[in-house]
């Protein structure tokens, strides 16, 4: 009780010293730091919860020493907008504005499509969530600190044929999307492709009725989509009024207060794998959520509540690496900060962080959750590995 209560009188101490912001000293020079992410489009609201992490981070750690010189840490922010084609403009948008490293991004389709941008450049870039292996794969400047498709997608066959007891699964992707396309992909071949069933909708689909009623007519035991969360939300609110019938399952992208805001209520069994589970670091947690609740943009960017997602948690934990990565290269300069990056590691919210050989973090778990849809937040299940 002692160690909350110290921590929660430093932050009121920060949020009097700073509003919200990063404490500024004139004198200091500045230090950049990009944040790749989407704001708007299919993955804006996962983007923005991944982004309060690393605001977090910056209002706690606002500065950072770099060769014996005292550097203000800025972040500069450019949309990716959700979208691969927008992808190339926000990084080359960073890149101008003279960032030393990148952040992001919420979707591996947008950071797969601006990965030769920033190794163009030469501007090292660590992925938050993006779990895709082409992310990294040819790519000399992208590193991340998330576990990957095959292992999540792995470990959610494992979840559906031996906790769950599925014998057939239906799939569902979007067509296009390297996230959901490719994790469908993983999951299909550790269930067995004999046993799914596999269906894409196109962009701009609504109306999710016609796929409910397939995975229900073809006699599947599990509805898997990991999808958006803006067709997540359409995804439940029909398998309500259709009775589905059956758990959905789903990685990363739907741990999210939108996904538990529209399964409140309702009788759809959903569970999902993550990074972090709200109550594993109670210390953290009291202080983001302190932090969300004194501030009405974060709180309205995090979907109007303190529900802590774990992709908020994998943004803070992503902003020390960058940290890191800078103390280590002794300078701001992004060929020394990529230099150095692979060797750095760092002992974060989320667990142990270091890179192997292409630059991919060396995870080896994953949490399982399920909504709770009654109370709407998760309730933990396990911690998973693929052994």
């Amino acid at each position: 009780m002692k160690k909350l209560l110290s921590l929660t009188l430093a932050l009121v101490m920060v949020f009097a010293l700073c509003s919200f912001g990063s404490v500024a000293y004139a004198d200091n020079p500045v230090v950049k730091i990009g944040v790749f992410e989407p704001q708007s489009g299919d993955n804006g609201a996962g983007g923005k919860q991944e982004i309060l992490g690393m605001q977090y981070a910056n209002t706690l750690t606002p500065t950072v020493e770099i060769d014996g010189t005292t550097y203000d840490v800025e972040l500069v922010f450019a949309d990716n907008a959700s979208s691969n084609d927008k992808a190339p403009t926000a990084a080359q948008t960073l890149i101008s504005s003279g960032v030393s490293v990148v952040l992001g991004s919420y979707g591996s389709g947008v950071s797969i499509a601006a990965s030769d941008t920033f190794d163009a450049a030469g501007v090292p870039a660590i992925g938050v969530t993006c779990t895709n292996p082409q992310v990294t794969a040819g790519c000399d400047v992208y590193f991340r600190i998330c576990f990957l498709d095959p292992f999540q997608g792995t470990v959610l066959a494992n979840f559906a044929k031996n906790e769950l007891g599925a014998t057939k699964a239906y799939c569902l992707a979007k067509q296009g999307d390297d996230y959901s396309g490719g994790l469908c992909n993983y999951f299909i071949d550790a269930f067995g492709k004999d046993a799914c069933v596999y269906e894409q909708f196109p962009e701009g689909t609504s109306d999710y009725s016609t796929y409910i009623t397939n995975a229900q007519n073809q006699g599947c035991d599990v509805f898997f989509s990991p999808v958006s969360t803006e067709a997540a939300a359409q995804i439940i609110a029909k398998a309500d009024t259709q009775a589905l019938g059956m758990p959905i399952l789903a990685g990363d992208t739907w741990d999210s207060n939108v996904i538990l805001q529209a399964a409140k209520g309702t009788g759809v069994k959903i569970c999902v794998t993550t990074f972090y589970q709200e109550g594993a670091d109670p210390d953290f947690d009291l202080g983001i959520k302190y932090w969300m609740n004194n501030n009405p943009t974060a709180l309205a960017n995090n979907g109007g509540n303190d529900e802590l997602a774990a992709v908020t948690v994998m943004g803070y934990d992503a902003y020390y690496v960058a940290l890191e990565a800078l103390k280590a290269a002794g300078s701001t300069d992004p060929a020394d900060v990529l230099e150095v990056l692979p060797s750095v590691k760092y002992e974060g919210v989320t667990g142990a962080i270091a890179f192997d050989d292409i630059g991919d973090a060396l995870r080896d778990s994953a949490f399982v959750k399920e909504c709770n849809t009654e109370l709407g937040v998760w309730d933990f299940v396990a911690v998973a590995t693929v052994g």
